[in-house]
């Protein structure tokens, strides 16, 4: 398989028409699985979907945060088309399997290349860019993680592509100050939404 190859199978005739597809997007260490967890703990229509990923998992991580698959089996899931979509980040692979949520919002946590390929299969995803109140408070982050000096500066070296992308494709931008506050805002921007779809003419 090609080193920067991603994918995404014709499935989004899987997503209902009704409910919403929202996607967290931002460079790593700025606190997207937080918020997503928080999101559906105070949102009973969210489903979250849990993502793959063949990156070693971290010391400070349960086993909860994705599901840790080695290269050979992700690859395998790639063949039988279970993926909504997937990508290639800095060596380790990382994808979203088909959802399984009828009757209920999709929330995805995903990197931003993979945000790239729902976007342009599913125009109407609410793609939310989630910022660090500055770079200095990113860079603390991600040490406080507990990853290698090596790994640090690289995900430091790509955040500002991240981000520049991440404009692009995003629908809203919440900077993640604190998780309850930047939950608290998320939670607003879909009720809004929701009432939108009920009443269209709320759009104007």
């Amino acid at each position: 398989m090609d080193s920067d190859q991603s994918s995404v199978p014709n499935c989004f005739e899987l997503l209902s028409a009704e409910p919403l597809l929202v996607v967290l997007i931002g460079p790593g260490g700025v606190g997207k699985g937080s918020i997503a967890r928080a999101l559906v703990a105070h949102d009973e229509r969210l489903w979250l979907s849990r993502s793959w990923t063949t990156r070693p998992q971290r010391a400070s991580e349960n086993g909860s945060e994705y599901h840790f698959v080695d290269r050979a089996t992700f690859e395998r899931a790639i063949d039988e088309h279970r993926f909504l979509e997937w990508a290639e980040f800095h060596g380790n692979l990382y994808g979203t399997p088909l959802p399984d949520a009828e009757g209920k919002d999709v929330l995805l946590e995903i990197e931003v290349q993979g945000a790239g390929q729902v976007r342009e299969e599913h125009p109407d995803a609410v793609v939310i860019l989630i910022l660090a109140p500055s770079m200095d408070d990113l860079e603390q982050r991600l040490r406080s993680r507990g990853d290698s000096e090596e790994h640090v500066r690289i995900r430091l070296s790509s955040t500002p592509k991240e981000l520049a992308r991440g404009h692009e494709l995003s629908s809203f931008v919440v900077v993640n100050d604190d998780v309850e506050r930047a939950t608290k805002e998320i939670l607003s921007i879909l009720e809004e939404l929701r009432q939108q779809r009920r009443n269209p003419s709320l759009k104007d």
